[in-house]
């Protein structure tokens, strides 16, 4: 599905309408769910405004891709990177995994912007679209691992490494991150993806439901419930009420 600047509301900023601004408040880590994006690109997480942060960046996506593809292509990978992959690795839980779903997503976009024309990339949201090829994909491996043996345990999903960051701290994350991966890995696949694109990626309700083509209403139900079911999990194995 091809996300245009029609199909994707402007009006929503993140966590309008959601009802779940604090519900990750109690759940594992300094920052709950949020804290693997990488510096430097647009995943809305940080700054005072998010959606006009993506608009700009949007922007400069779009106006480099229609000068030329491949120069523009590398801007859209150092912008999305972070997102891409933050959404990956809690998607999945694995960081390898994570490594090879971002990897796939960049390269079936760049194989479809090899064969779209001025018109349709200036109508293109490419944070949308990335997430919406990332989400297809993850949904296939879901599919395909269903026929194999159970992977192992949720052992490498840290957040990526900060060389400045004391050993100490460090090992904190190291352990919150594959504590988080364990929480996430027990929902439902609808309400994993929901919960990370609004917590994680920190998408706004509509560009979830457009990410997930699902009606906004259902987006916020997959929060709410997702939510509500990690905090539960989270006490169960002995988090603080």
């Amino acid at each position: 599905m091809t996300v245009t600047d029609e199909a994707l509301p402007h009006t929503a900023a993140p966590g309008t309408g959601t009802g779940t601004g604090s519900d990750a408040a109690d759940l594992p880590g300094p920052h709950a769910l949020r804290g693997s994006g990488q510096a430097g690109d647009a995943s809305g997480g940080a700054g005072g405004a998010p959606g006009e942060a993506d608009d700009t960046a949007r922007d400069e996506v779009v106006t480099a891709l229609t000068g030329d593809l491949d120069t523009g292509f590398a801007v859209l990978y150092d912008t999305y990177r972070g997102a891409v992959f933050s959404t990956a690795l809690r998607l999945s839980g694995r960081w390898a995994e994570a490594e090879d779903l971002a990897a796939e997503a960049f390269l079936r976009a760049y194989r479809a912007l090899c064969g779209y024309g001025p018109d349709r990339i200036a109508g293109l949201r490419p944070r949308a679209w990335l997430l919406t090829i990332l989400m297809n994909l993850w949904r296939n491996s879901l599919r395909t691992a269903a026929r194999r043996p159970p992977p192992g345990p949720l052992e490498d999903a840290p957040d990526p490494p900060d060389p400045a960051e004391p050993v100490e701290d460090t090992a904190a994350r190291h352990e919150t991150g594959r504590e988080l991966a364990g929480l996430l890995a027990g929902l439902p696949a609808a309400q994993r993806a929901a919960v990370v694109l609004r917590h994680v990626t920190d998408l706004p309700v509509a560009e979830i439901a457009i990410v997930l083509d699902l009606p906004e209403g259902t987006v916020k139900s997959h929060i709410s419930r997702g939510l509500a079911r990690l905090r539960t999990l989270h006490h169960t194995q002995g988090g603080t009420p």
